[in-house]
């Protein structure tokens, strides 16, 4: 009789957890899900790219794969990713619930990017975006700030002509400390403990939160209580409010109301101004943005100038063109501004490929469905989280002159005009845009044309073959490299550092 009954438990709870990855009546079509961990077996643990790829090849641009129990579709390709993201914005611009990242980001609040897509989350974009334009974002003012960094970078790539030396923090410390000035007004130097505890932050969790162990922890949700590697990325984030708590304590003291210095003094006037009014502001929330904006700012960029200067190393004649460009334009100033980009075709199609291919975001941040919806004659329930896969849309045939090399002439025209494709979408697109796009297109610009300008950058004679290959996470990381470095000859009225 026991075993009668034990045999009835466990067959209704596997019917249970069947029709839990049951697909519903015109859902997008995908490989059938196991029970319990849904599509995992199908999916590359340490890297799925090449396994969304095969699926599109298979189900089509929308298709549909289980994160355990839970249905995701996954978007590839130009015309599916506007549909949704562009032309039914608001439909897709959810959210996803229930994942390492929202576990291990969200403490007392979501945030911007994570944010859910609602009032509170139009408030807090509007006031990010007001408060950074306020300190220079997409400003000359903002010019001064980068400039400034640059000139620590120019120092430390000073000191290692003659030795060949890994660039792998040089850039995420310059990026943090850029974006630090804007949310503290402060800048660290690279040795200081804060520096080097977000950029390890940054790089650490990148990968956890796509790799093996963050697909375990939303594929196989049993797990989660387990000390698995997965723990660190939420140790790791408790330590990065405490100290965003510490400089929030440090700013209480210090400002004085309606004379900002920085973004969190414009918050705190924000919530002077609001008072118990019940909105979505609180310091548990100018937390969160803070931690928001730092890793957006740091991370994408840092690692998409590891990428420039692989490339440029490894394609001298393509840097050497860049340099005469440069050279040409800068004559007789003592700076590069971001308006010089205009006159600089060939140095912005070099920036805009190295973007490319450098595929820093693969597939962007997860949506989720906030109302049952359509797109391309599939039906889309509510709740449904949606995967962009950005990697298919940059390397998309039909959309690019060379869409597997490292080709400037992907935005140039038959004259050498440079031309912004609709395919280039590093920073997606739609109402969840990158907040920080025109910074990041700043920095990249400056960082880059300012280097060039200065230095020839040399791949070294015992370095082997180049590997492009990235390490892949949120964000993707180029691997491990050295570089030589030499000065080029002086050019008249050239910034000195």
């Amino acid at each position: 009789m026991f075993a009668s009954v034990v045999l009835l438990v466990v067959a209704v709870l596997l019917l249970l957890l069947l029709s839990q990855t049951k697909r519903t009546k015109n859902f997008p079509p995908g490989p059938r899900p196991h029970p319990i961990i849904g599509n995992l077996l199908q999916l590359s643990l340490e890297n799925p790219l090449a396994d969304l790829a095969r699926l599109a090849k298979r189900y089509g641009n929308v298709y549909s794969i289980y994160i355990g129990p839970r249905p995701a579709i996954v978007l590839n390709g130009l015309q599916a990713l506007k549909e949704a993201l562009v032309d039914k914005g608001s439909d897709f611009s959810g959210r996803p619930h229930d994942l390492l990242v929202n576990h291990a980001v969200q403490f007392k609040a979501p945030g911007i990017v994570l944010s859910d897509f609602n009032p509170g989350w139009r408030e807090h974009r509007r006031f990010g975006l007001m408060t950074l334009r306020h300190f220079g974002m997409g400003k000359q003012s903002m010019e001064k700030i980068i400039l400034g960094q640059i000139c620590s970078v120019m120092k430390l790539l000073e000191q290692s002509i003659g030795n060949t030396f890994y660039p792998n923090l040089l850039f995420h410390n310059a990026a943090s400390n850029i974006i630090c000035q804007i949310l503290f007004a402060r800048q660290f130097n690279y040795e200081d403990e804060f520096t080097k505890f977000f950029v390890s932050l940054f790089h650490d969790t990148s990968k956890i939160f796509q790799g093996f162990w963050g697909t375990i922890y939303d594929f196989v949700p049993i797990v989660r209580n387990l000390p698995l590697p997965f723990q660190k990325a939420m140790k790791m984030f408790r330590g990065a409010r405490d100290r965003h708590l510490e400089l929030l304590a440090e700013t209480k003291k210090t400002r004085v109301p309606d004379k900002p210095r920085h973004f969190m003094d414009c918050y705190l006037d924000e919530l002077d101004k609001r008072g118990d009014d019940g909105s979505s502001f609180s310091e548990d929330q100018l937390c969160a943005n803070v931690l928001d904006i730092h890793y957006a700012g740091t991370d994408t960029t840092a690692n998409t100038l590891l990428a420039a200067f692989l490339y440029l190393m490894n394609y001298p004649d393509i840097q050497e063109r860049c340099q005469q460009e440069i050279d040409k334009v800068l004559d007789g100033k003592d700076q590069a501004s971001f308006e010089d980009r205009f006159q600089m075709p060939y140095v912005q199609a070099v920036i805009h490929e190295i973007q490319r291919m450098a595929n820093t975001v693969p597939l962007a941040v997860f949506h989720r469905t906030i109302k049952d919806t359509k797109l391309m004659g599939y039906s889309i329930p509510r709740g449904t989280i949606v995967i962009p896969n950005l990697s298919s849309v940059l390397n998309e045939e039909g959309q690019w002159k060379s869409p597997h090399e490292f080709n400037p002439e992907n935005f140039l025209n038959d004259q050498g005009e440079f031309v912004k494709q609709d395919a280039f979408l590093p920073f997606s697109l739609g109402p969840r845009v990158c907040l920080g796009e025109s910074l990041a297109r700043m920095e990249l610009f400056l960082i880059t044309v300012t280097l060039l300008r200065k230095f020839r950058f040399i791949w070294p004679e015992d370095a082997g073959e180049p590997d492009y290959t990235p390490v892949y996470g949120v964000t993707q990381t180029p691997k491990p490299y050295c570089m030589n470095v030499q000065l080029r000859k002086t050019v008249p009225g050239q910034m000195l550092s």
